[in-house]
């Protein structure tokens, strides 16, 4: 009994001595603070002390913060009626620029502090955490810097924390997670890193949760699951590379945004049961993958349906239908679909049920079939906005969409539609955005589209209209984008520029059969951004009146008959960064006003017409890159690069070469016929077939258009400072082709190789269907011609930022006697050996038609960000048949070529033994090796029959 006694008294003692050693730091931090007191004549100087700090006071608030008035009575102040001491600073949205002055601490019963939507800079003072009665703190849409004050847990009666829309740095501080009352926590739009940390978890009673557009990595932590009162969590726009379960059994959750970050993995199948009360799920842009759970339609509340950008698969369940509170659902950008199945549209249809919906987006997709009629009997929900474009959707648009009259944008584009356009569309008149381009619609385009007075956009381009079938567009009041680019569209260009309206800002007419000129009224649109008429059949004199449209960025007038000078009028386009006059029959000297555009002016081409004298030296003309002008035979002078002939003197030039009459006579009949010959070879090349070729009907499925000129311009020029590596038939760039866009690696094949543009086919047909994501992805491709009119053919596609494998196996040597990159570790080589195999297993296994690589090596295997494996160059790609006497998966076609790479290719393919599935694997077990061992199959250290297999066999015994 003493014993236990003793014991008991013992562990008392313990736990007294811990407790004081453990105080938990809020508890520390408010007896401190508890101590400080000061009389309210210490309130009006610490609001001196934050006036003198203020820079800028645009509706002079300050004015009222004088000695007349006692401080409880200035503007944004209140004061306690007990002690008449400062309990609230409320400065809200008064434009003030300034900084916060650390004396606001000591403003002791201060319990809410609110300065948003202001211009405060500089870092928030430490000294706030001295403020502990403080409940709300919102800093929020200011350009704080720093990080935040981690003694802000000091601040224990802390209800509200609003610094979201700073400039804030550092972590998300641990400490915070001690506010026990803490209901909402906005850190949202600053650059804070690291991970989220455990201890926010312990917010019990937190709310709303938002740390959206930061740099935070990582794992989003389990501990938020126990934040039972959670109703909104925003994590969008992180870097975080994975999400807990817990997550999804947040009941009480109502806005779930885990939008914009590196997720991978599927959605939960009971997902709708264990967050029943979403109103709000937005999860686009990220890796999520699988089907759609249906579950998730069984959450009546929900209102925003987000899944776009990621890798979903599978139907669109027609269960949808069921959510009566719907008003955008977002599916861009998947797998969605089958590409050939009649059902994959029944969703559309189900929605009638859906009153409040307002968007669907369904984008680039792969959803097939046809659009039924029944699509109209989805009128009564009020749909404005309806996107369906770049999938595989075929038939014709059913004129019964004419019922859908509250839409403001329709996108059909880039399917494999037929047939005319209704004339019913005109009844569509709350229409903003008509997009049915690239898409197989014949006909002519129905004067009805008159009625939509309202368009701001319309794209009919690259479709198969007959006749003189130009839209009057006069009648589009607020017309600003209009693209009829290769539409087979005939006549004038009156109804476009005559009498229209002065809203057009994007001008698109290329590859048409336009004939006459270009009417004077075209320099009405002085707000014209971008104009692009090429490949008409335009004639006459440049419009001088042109020159009016200040605001041009793009002209491009290649490919007509154009005659005469430059307009003079052109000095005037201050803006004009492209102009490309190439192919036309313009002479005359090069006007010197084109060095004074330097400043704009990012690429000129002059190519193929008469131009003749001194080419300029100066702005433009100073960058052989930037500027083209072949095809004009009497130009001299310019730049060393251009190597060009010295231009004459001209007063010794006429005193030493006078010529009799009769030569004169001669020399015009030889120019006459050098002129006549270069007119036809131009008419030849104008006349080149405007259908597309095998390549490009490959290439254009479903993947974006670029020219020559993007590709051009996103290289540099395709400079050897962009270049990352030369393959059999080419070379790889890397470049950006868009402002803002990630970086993709241009491959651009050697066409002088009669064997590259067999390869660009090759590496087209076996990419363009092929979605996995261990094997290149494809962003696009072009064939084309460049500058110099010969052929031009690139593939496009996702940069990896890692390298190769090879890089990584066999790191070269840098100057310092270091190498250039870090080897990898053992879990990092048996990610990638399962990525490859995951590869060549759907190459093998899971294709249509099964596809051997032919050159499996670690040169051909590139690693992204992430270090995942992509297979790459299928330059030697090989289609097989399924048969039942082939079961082996080899090619039905035999070659007596050699496939693929010395020492990766098994022995019996230098026999002639056919290309086939066993031999992928092969190479995969020779890459295995070289992986593990570090050496190539052609190490100089095999010799006397000793080769790498032999090698790991002796390293093994010699263990054994």
């Amino acid at each position: 009994m003493t014993s236990t006694c003793t014991s008991f008294l013992l562990y008392l003692i313990l736990l007294f001595s811990f407790s004081m050693i453990t105080l938990p730091t809020s508890r520390k931090c408010c007896a401190k603070a508890s101590k400080s007191f000061h009389g309210n004549q210490t309130d009006e100087l610490a609001l001196l002390a934050f006036k003198s700090q203020i820079t800028y006071d645009p509706l002079q608030i300050f004015n009222t913060w004088n000695s007349t008035l006692h401080f409880c009575k200035w503007h944004g102040v209140t004061c306690g009626r007990k002690h008449q001491r400062v309990v609230e600073l409320n400065l809200e949205s008064h434009d003030l620029v300034g900084s916060l002055s650390p004396h606001i601490s000591n403003l002791s019963f201060l319990h809410t502090i609110n300065l948003q939507n202001n211009s405060f800079h500089g870092e928030i003072p430490p000294d706030v955490g001295l403020l502990f009665r403080l409940r709300h703190f919102e800093m929020g849409n200011n350009s704080f810097t720093g990080e935040i004050p981690s003694n802000l847990s000091c601040c224990c009666n802390l209800i509200t924390i609003n610094i979201g829309y700073n400039k804030l740095s550092g972590m998300v501080p641990k400490e915070i997670g001690s506010l026990q009352k803490l209901e909402t926590l906005l850190l949202l739009e600053n650059n804070l890193t690291g991970r989220i940390p455990d201890s926010l978890g312990n917010l019990s009673s937190l709310e709303l949760l938002r740390l959206s557009f930061n740099n935070l990595d990582g794992r989003i932590p389990d501990s938020l699951g126990q934040l039972k009162s959670l109703q909104g969590l925003g994590l969008s726009s992180n870097f975080l590379s994975s999400t807990s379960s817990a997550v999804y059994n947040l009941t009480s959750l109502q806005i779930l945004g885990l939008a914009g970050n590196q997720i991978f993995g599927k959605l939960p199948p009971n997902i709708g049961l264990t967050l029943p009360n979403l109103v709000e799920f937005y999860i686009d842009e990220n890796h999520f993958s699988g089907s759609i759970p249906l579950s998730l339609f069984n959450v009546s509340t929900l209102q925003g349906l987000e899944l776009s950008n990621n890798d979903f698969v599978g139907q669109v369940p027609t269960t949808v239908g069921s959510l009566p509170n719907l008003q955008e659902l977002l599916l861009f950008e998947n797998h969605l679909g089958s590409a050939g199945r009649v059902d994959d549209l029944k969703f559309l249809t189900s929605l009638v049920n859906c009153s409040n919906l307002k968007n669907i987006d369904a984008s680039s997709n792969q959803l097939g079939g046809a659009l039924h009629k029944s699509l109209a009997n989805i009128s009564s929900i009020q749909l404005n906005y309806l996107y369906l474009g770049r999938n595989h959707i075929s038939g014709i648009i059913p004129p019964e969409i004419e019922k859908l009259t509250n839409l403001i944008v329709l996108s059909l584009q880039q399917n494999f539609l037929t047939g005319s356009i209704p004339q019913g569309i005109g009844k569509l008149t709350n229409l903003r955005a008509l997009y049915l381009g690239e898409n197989n619609l014949l006909g002519q385009i129905p004067s009805s589209l008159s009625n939509l007075s309202q368009l701001i956009a319309l794209n009919l381009s690259y479709n198969n209209f007959v006749g003189d079938t130009v839209p009057n567009i006069n009648s589009f009041q607020s017309l600003q984008w209009l693209h009829l680019t290769g539409s087979s569209l005939r006549g004038t260009l009156d109804k476009v520029f005559g009498q229209s309206s002065h809203e057009l800002l994007f001008v698109y007419l290329a590859s048409n059969s336009f004939i006459g000129s270009l009417p004077l009224e075209v320099g009405n649109f002085e707000n014209l951004v971008a104009m692009d008429i090429s490949d008409n059949n335009l004639t006459g004199e440049i419009p001088n009146a042109l020159g009016n449209c200040l605001s041009l960025e793009l002209l491009s007038l290649m490919g007509n008959s154009f005659q005469g000078f430059v307009p003079s009028s052109f000095s005037s386009l201050k803006g004009l960064q492209i102009l490309d006059l190439s192919l036309n029959n313009l002479s005359g000297q090069i006007p010197l006003f084109f060095q004074n555009l330097s400043s704009s002016l990012q690429y000129l081409n002059l190519s193929f017409n008469n131009f003749e004298g001194a080419v300029p030296t100066e702005g433009v003309f100073g960058n052989v890159s930037a500027f083209s002008i072949l095809g004009n035979k009497k130009l001299c002078g310019g730049i060393s690069e251009l190597q060009l002939p010295k231009c004459p003197d001209k007063q010794k030039y006429f005193k030493k070469h006078q010529m009799p009459l009769y030569l004169k006579a001669v020399l015009g009949l030889i120019l006459a016929t050098i002129v006549l010959v270069t007119c036809v070879s131009v008419l030849l090349l104008m006349r080149r077939p405007k259908n597309e070729t095998r390549s490009q009907e490959i290439l254009h499925d479903h993947y974006d258009r670029v020219s020559f000129l993007d590709l051009h311009r996103a290289t540099n020029g395709f400079s050897p400072t962009n270049l990352i590596g030369n393959g059999h038939f080419g070379s790889v760039f890397k470049g950006v082709i868009r402002e803002g866009e990630k970086p993709v690696a241009v491959k651009v094949f050697n066409l002088i190789d009669h064997k590259a543009s067999k390869s660009f086919m090759a590496e087209c047909e076996a990419l363009r269907n092929v979605r996995h994501r261990n094997l290149m992805k494809i962003v696009t491709a072009c064939a084309t011609v460049d500058f110099q009119g010969s052929d031009f053919k690139a593939i496009i596609f996702k940069f990896m930022p890692n390298g190769s494998l090879e890089g990584w196996l066999h790191p070269v040597l840098s100057s310092n006697g270091g190498t250039l990159s870090d080897s990898l570790n053992l879990s990092q080589r048996i990610d990638i050996a399962v990525d490859i195999a995951s590869a060549l297993d759907y190459l093998h296994n899971q294709c249509e038609t099964p596809i051997v690589h032919c050159d499996l090596k670690p040169s051909n295997i590139l690693l992204d960000e992430d270090m995942v494996a992509h297979v790459s160059d299928f330059w030697l790609a090989k289609f097989l048949q399924r048969t039942n006497s082939n079961c082996s998966g080899q090619d039905t076609t035999s070659s007596l070529s050699l496939r693929g790479t010395i020492g990766y290719i098994p022995p019996e393919y230098g026999v002639g033994v056919e290309a086939s599935t066993r031999g992928d694997v092969y190479s995969y077990g020779v890459i295995l090796l070289e992986m593990f061992t570090g050496k190539r199959p052609t190490d100089e250290a095999f010799e006397d029959g000793q080769d790498l297999h032999h090698f790991c066999k002796n390293v093994q015994c010699h263990h054994q």
